[in-house]
């Protein structure tokens, strides 16, 4: 439940991911969400902004506890049988063990799957944990807010630079958001 407005605001921004990826080629995107009880859901993969708006318009947030686990093993799971670029995750909150977590985001790393993770919040615990399955994936962690709607659609345009055409990609395009995010991937992805 508390994910609906930033649920919201992600649906809003999604069509920033294609928009920054269009001379580079094509960006498929596969909506990974999970909530209320024991509930985690996989779409279809897509590749125009309409598509994932459709998908993502018929979703509402659930209460119940995190089920971040779960993605991580789905993202493994995909990349066994066609590669994966990368891994947004947008979060507030963790309850689940973070060495099982870690252990994961580990697999993702070796896999060369990088988890670029947006935590809202305060959070400390959900914080210690996002940086260490950043780190380890070797992607990425940013903390936002609501309010910084600009900020992340930035940030998720370098995502998609990166998912499309790596780290060459960031350079030639050479945005600020596109030096920060090759910043924290050499850096090994921990700090935001």
């Amino acid at each position: 439940m508390s994910r609906q407005p930033t649920w919201d605001l992600a649906c809003a921004l999604q069509a920033e991911m294609f928009d920054a990826v269009g001379h580079l080629g094509t960006l498929d995107v596969q909506l990974v969400y999970f909530r209320g009880i024991e509930e985690c859901r996989a779409s279809k993969f897509v590749s125009d902004t309409d598509a994932l708006k459709r998908l993502m318009s018929g979703i509402r947030c659930q209460g119940g506890q995190t089920q971040i686990g779960k993605v991580l093993s789905h993202a493994l799971k995909e990349t066994a049988r066609e590669k994966v670029s990368a891994l947004v995750y947008i979060g507030d909150a963790m309850e689940e063990n973070v060495d099982v977590l870690a252990m994961k985001a580990g697999n993702l790393g070796m896999h060369g799957v990088p988890a670029f993770i947006f935590q809202e919040g305060e959070d400390r615990a959900a914080e210690v944990a996002f940086k260490e399955m950043a780190r380890l994936s070797k992607g990425a962690w940013f903390r936002f807010d609501r309010n910084a709607a600009a900020t992340l659609a930035r940030l998720l345009s370098a995502v998609a630079i990166f998912a499309a055409g790596g780290i060459t990609a960031l350079e030639a395009r050479g945005r600020p958001e596109d030096r920060l995010m090759i910043e924290h991937l050499r850096r090994g992805g921990g700090n935001g």
